[in-house]
């Protein structure tokens, strides 16, 4: 059976409604979509974006209004699916979303900004560490995973325009990349770049600022991330760089069970 799942941070579901979203949905045969920050709580939705056009929608808002958020829309009935880590100080900005497939626990995070402050920063990285440690406990269970959503982070050089230029800040930081490292390190697969190493100007985010997008000033900051032994059953990670609508575009992974 092929499934074929998507992630796109809309950077704000009500306006990207109104940006063709619909369009893109009906566009492809998508069978699971991690959605981030949705800013925005379920009674602020109508019913057509709840459950849009033969999804059932899973939403899990920030109690600040407004802000951060995720949500999954799918075809496919899961098993079980969870709200969080667990832990009050992560899990009050609605930022995951976990679904049990049976085959595989689709995980769908977005993972902090640490652009802010310093504050924010050590917020980030204590999130990675987090998450680090509780992907690891599925794993342990013999759990198959996939990861997807806003990393906030550029992995390597080959992954922005401007690496030099940028290495100072947030999303670039040495211990951001670092902990990407770490990531990968414990047994798990950056998808994209398994199909593609050396593809370069493959973004996914671009600022609003400076005709970013048209010049493809950008960087790849989604990813798709499995855990290795189920990388037999991935046959392809793909970024879809022509879909507008936001700041990020979205990016997909198709898998065969």
């Amino acid at each position: 059976m092929k499934i074929t799942l998507m992630s796109w941070n809309v950077n704000g579901i009500r306006a990207v409604s109104g940006k063709g979203f619909y369009e893109w949905l009906d566009s492809g045969n998508y069978d699971i979509i991690g959605i981030q920050e949705t800013k925005a709580s379920p009674g602020q939705l109508t019913p057509e974006l709840l459950n849009p056009r033969g999804y059932t929608g899973y939403w899990n808002a920030a109690q600040r209004k407004g802000y951060s958020g995720t949500a999954l829309l799918t075809k496919k009935p899961p098993k079980e699916v969870k709200m969080g880590f667990g832990i009050p100080r992560f899990d009050d900005e609605g930022r995951v979303i976990e679904a049990d497939y049976g085959d595989f626990v689709f995980i769908n995070i977005y993972y902090p900004n640490g652009q802010q402050d310093e504050e924010r920063l050590k917020y980030k990285m204590e999130f990675y560490d987090a998450f680090l440690e509780y992907a690891g406990g599925l794993k342990k269970a013999g759990r198959n995973l996939i990861v997807t959503g806003d990393v906030n982070t550029a992995h390597r050089e080959i992954d922005l325009a401007n690496p030099k230029a940028n290495e100072k800040y947030s999303g670039f930081l040495p211990m951001e990349r670092e902990w990407i490292d770490k990531f990968l390190s414990h047994g798990y697969i950056d998808t994209f770049r398994h199909f593609h190493p050396d593809d370069t100007g493959r973004y996914t985010w671009w600022t609003y600022r400076f005709n970013a997008r048209a010049n493809n000033v950008g960087w790849r900051i989604d990813y798709f991330f499995v855990n290795k032994e189920f990388l037999p059953h991935v046959k392809d990670s793909f970024i879809q760089q022509d879909v507008t609508g936001s700041d990020h575009c979205p990016i997909g992974l198709t898998i065969e069970i």
